[in-house]
């Protein structure tokens, strides 16, 4: 019976990188029984490199998927990207046995601009190419802006349809905040999305307390500001349902997510998507 490989996506623990280390924290994923990590927002230095082969070996976690940009998200910004860094991050791919490099969001100075956006997606088709030399897919991961509408069609499925080498790291929270539902829409992308963010959605609790009502603009921001990133099986989505039409559609990696975590650990927060996924029956996807 066919069936994926459930991890985390990185983001999430990045602090504890930053208290603990990579080895200890790779450790305590472990420990949580996830063996896959999505590696983003952790600096790529040498010696984190090599503390994640070293956890990747002695925990038995595959590294799914690395993260950079095409280009510096803004002029001077930080990071490694494509553009600048292509033969380092080939290397740390090879190095850490892993064959899919995700862009994570489009460049702030291409945002709201379709002109520069699609000139943006052809610079990643072509740089999805040279990366295909090399044995490496490069993945795009969506946000909400993604289903502003253009000439009546969602800018991701321009994108799509604009594109033929560069896949789609669907993130299914986003797609629901977009304004559609997750399931169908991962079925349109049948094919071109080995991963897939899992990443519930729900209505947190509004706090009005110090706050003066007569003031409508600060009431109106807690108003439309009560979506939160949730923990799987915490919120409203149905990620059964995701999940299955993720595996038809060519999903090989389901990586758990959550932005915020509100004040709780992240790895309490790893800890109930887990559960939760287990009592969905995914116990052997870990």
């Amino acid at each position: 019976m066919k069936k994926g490989k459930l991890g985390v996506q990185m983001m999430m623990v990045k602090g504890k990188v930053e208290e603990l280390g990579v080895y200890e924290t790779m450790r305590k994923i472990n420990e949580l029984g996830y063996h896959a990590v999505e590696v983003s927002q952790i600096p790529m230095t040498e010696e984190n490199v090599s503390e994640l082969k070293r956890a990747s070996k002695d925990f038995d976690i595959k590294i799914a998927a690395l993260s950079a940009g095409l280009e510096p998200m803004a002029s001077g910004a930080p990071g490694e990207t494509l553009t600048n860094n292509f033969e380092k991050i080939v290397s740390d791919c090879k190095t850490l046995d892993c064959s899919f490099v995700r862009i994570g969001m489009l460049p702030v100075n291409v945002m709201g601009d379709k002109e520069k956006i699609m000139k943006f997606i052809e610079k990643a088709e072509k740089m999805a190419n040279r990366l295909a030399e090399h044995g490496i897919e490069l993945y795009y991961h969506n946000h909400h802006i993604e289903f502003a509408k253009y000439d009546g069609e969602y800018l991701l499925d321009i994108m799509k349809n604009s594109t033929s080498k560069l896949g789609f790291e669907l993130d299914v929270h986003w797609i629901y905040r977009g304004g559609e539902n997750p399931v169908e829409f991962i079925k349109k992308y049948e094919n071109r999305i080995s991963l897939l963010h899992l990443k519930d959605y729900r209505i947190g609790q509004m706090d009005l307390s110090g706050v003066d009502l007569k003031d409508r603009a600060k009431f109106g921001e807690i108003f439309t500001n009560v979506i939160e990133f949730a923990e799987v099986g915490e919120g409203s989505l149905d990620m059964k349902a995701i999940i299955e039409a993720g595996l038809e559609s060519g999903a090989q990696y389901f990586l758990v997510e959550q932005d915020l975590q509100y004040g709780r650990d992240p790895f309490d927060c790893l800890k109930t998507s887990a559960d939760n996924l287990r009592k969905l029956g995914y116990e052997d996807w870990f």
